[in-house]
């Protein structure tokens, strides 16, 4: 009763186990995908997502933007950085009015005056023209204060901006420009620039980032209050008021037009009439370089291209849709915890592997089809949650497996032959113990007189000639691959075709039989020579339908046939007193064995049937 307890306080603990094993799972899923810890905790996340944004990239051209780029070639054309200010107000004329351009950003701020006619040109075209100007903002707390800060407005309560610390703005000559934008960024813990503040609050105003200042300043259609308008708004802003700059062009996408040729007015038009214009450099020289998930070294003025394109799709309707990212990590992550509950109790580890291999495959792609429409999903939330199964799920089920193969190795062991153990271990049978309707071979043997051998014997001699008739019997029952029942105190029940079904079933019970006899004869030689007398074996061998399986309660566990051949195989082994022959076999043994001769002894009614019953006994060549 106690180790049946055990059992069922083991079964109970174990299936809740598995339900706690895969509520940690989702547990993990959810931490990732809503914990509010830093980026920097999930380097695995950010490398998948740069891994799908190289792979989602663009080459389709981006018509609406045009780059024009201070490089090394027209730094040897047109001059070593850095350029009188009167050049850079050429190359802003030009644009503008030459060229018809519809805006121009410059991703160049100028903190100290230099040519007082280059700055009062350049002051003029910021005031009156479609020209934004940059300044930079500090967010590491240093307290800078260099030049004048321009632009801005007051901020609104509870409004999603970075809070900067300091800042690098133009010269006070410059003071007058009507737009001015932001080209301070923060990159991420390795490096890699991949948010940008879309506003930035100091000292109680916000300030836009340099693209959302030229989409304010030159865009097609505006809005009030453009800070809240279109693109890199408030829904996607984080926390700490960063947006991830959506870089869905490669840089092949884009028109990039040299300084030298503007300035030398052979830039061809058509890339510049009417098209929005970031100024920026690539040069070297000019150390504006930084790492993007496109590449290690990368101008940072695609940076704010990418975001102005991203402002430009949303206005046009054709940005990605906002999905919930998160929700269908959630989802995924239960839908394989639920498929994992069910299939680690009952498939082996190496297709419990096969499957959390499986999924995490499909989670990855399902990530790459929601990573444009979510920026802040975590797309190994769900892979974290399989990599807890794989860790802890797979070898919990093993050992769950294997307690369940000790425990099955024990019970059977008892029973049959450790070859049948060993190939019932080795089959895919789920429980092999629970009852099930077999074609089995039946043989009941049992010791002629037994009560007149050992009457007047003392109780160990008893106990010997017991032990040793058993022996008799029971070696060759284990070695014909039989399963023995159970000990009927001078005798024993075996079958075969159960727990594994055999085809010869009735054959091996037969051989089993004859070895029997074989033993028996040796050993009433042995008692013979002590002065003993023989000792014969009754023997019953039926074949037939039998239920087979642990039958066993709640007090004990037993493994048993039953059924109408096992009850004929009974009423044989006790006919078999009214015959000079030890192995008495019925109708169904005879029909299914193949390798045996048969002798029919005729017709009787065995006890408790009403029609009578076909005997025969083995015709054996001797």
């Amino acid at each position: 009763m106690m180790r049946s307890l055990r059992s069922r306080l083991m079964s109970i603990s174990a299936a809740t186990v598995w339900w706690l094993i895969g509520i940690c799972a989702v547990c993990i899923t959810v931490a990732a995908e809503w914990a509010t810890l830093p980026v920097s905790v999930y380097p695995g996340d950010e490398w998948l997502r740069d891994r799908y944004i190289v792979a989602h990239t663009s080459d389709a051209p981006e018509t609406r933007i045009t780059m024009v780029d201070i490089d090394e070639t027209s730094l040897a054309a047109i001059g070593p950085w850095p350029w009188p200010r009167a050049r850079i107000a050429d190359l802003i004329e030009h644009l503008v009015g030459t060229y018809g351009v519809r805006g121009v950003a410059l991703d160049l701020f100028f903190s100290e005056p230099a040519d007082a006619e280059g700055d009062m040109r350049l002051a003029m075209l910021a005031q009156h023209g479609p020209v934004v100007m940059a300044q930079v903002f500090d967010y590491d707390h240093a307290p800078l204060r260099i030049g004048k800060l321009m632009g801005g407005e007051a901020a609104i309560p509870l409004s999603l901006a970075a809070r900067a610390s300091g800042y690098i703005g133009n010269h006070a000559g410059l003071s007058s420009a009507k737009s001015v934008g932001n080209i301070g960024f923060v990159p991420d813990a390795d490096g890699v620039l991949r948010h940008l503040p879309p506003q930035t609050l100091f000292e109680g105003r916000v300030y836009p980032t340099l693209s959302r200042a030229l989409f304010d300043c030159c865009a097609i259609a505006r809005g009030s209050s453009a800070l809240s308008q279109a693109g890199m708004s408030g829904a996607k802003v984080n926390k700490s008021g960063f947006v991830r700059v959506p870089y869905r062009h490669s840089l092949s996408a884009f028109t990039i037009i040299k300084a030298s040729d503007i300035l030398h007015l052979t830039a061809p038009a058509e890339f510049l009439k009417g098209k929005l214009v970031i100024l920026g450099s690539s040069s070297l020289n000019l150390s504006d370089r930084v790492s993007t998930p496109l590449s290690p070294s990368t101008s940072g003025f695609l940076v704010h291209t990418s975001a102005l394109s991203d402002l430009l799709d949303t206005q046009e309707g054709i940005a990605p849709q906002a999905w919930q990212g998160r929700w269908l990590a959630l989802l995924f992550s239960i839908a394989v915890a639920m498929v994992a509950m069910y299939t680690f109790p009952r498939l082996s580890a190496l297709s419990n592997i096969a499957i959390l291999a499986g999924a995490s495959v499909i989670w990855v792609m399902c990530a790459y089809v929601i990573h444009p429409h979510d920026d802040f999903f975590a797309p190994t939330g769900p892979l974290l949650s399989n990599l807890f199964l794989l860790t802890i799920a797979v070898p919990y089920g093993w050992q769950v497996s294997q307690g369940k193969s000790q425990r099955l190795l024990g019970t059977l062991q008892q029973y049959v032959a450790k070859a049948v153990v060993d190939e019932l271990l080795r089959s895919d049978l789920k429980d092999p113990l629970a009852p099930r309707q077999l074609h089995v071979t039946t043989l009941i043997a049992d010791m002629e007189a037994y009560t007149s051998h050992v009457a007047s014997l003392p109780v160990q001699d008893a106990a010997r000639l017991t032990r040793d008739f058993l022996e008799c019997l029971t070696g060759p029952v284990l070695a014909m691959g039989g399963t023995l029942d159970k000990y009927t105190g001078d005798g024993l029940v075996a079958f075969w075709g159960a727990p594994l079904p055999v085809d010869n079933h009735a054959d091996l019970a037969l051989d089993a039989g004859i070895q029997i006899m074989m033993n028996l004869r040796s050993f009433n030689m042995q008692r013979k020579r002590a002065g003993l007398s023989p000792i014969r074996a009754r023997i019953g061998v039926e074949s037939g339908i039998a239920m087979a399986g642990d039958f066993g309660t709640s007090f004990r566990s037993i493994y048993t046939a039953v059924g109408d051949s096992v009850n004929v195989a009974s009423r044989l082994e006790d006919v078999a007193r009214d015959f000079p022959y030890d192995i008495i076999i019925g109708q169904g043994t005879v029909t299914c064995a193949t390798r045996h001769q048969f002798k029919f002894l005729g017709e009787r009614i065995l006890k408790g049937r009403e029609h009578p019953s076909k005997l025969f006994t083995l015709e054996l060549n001797q």
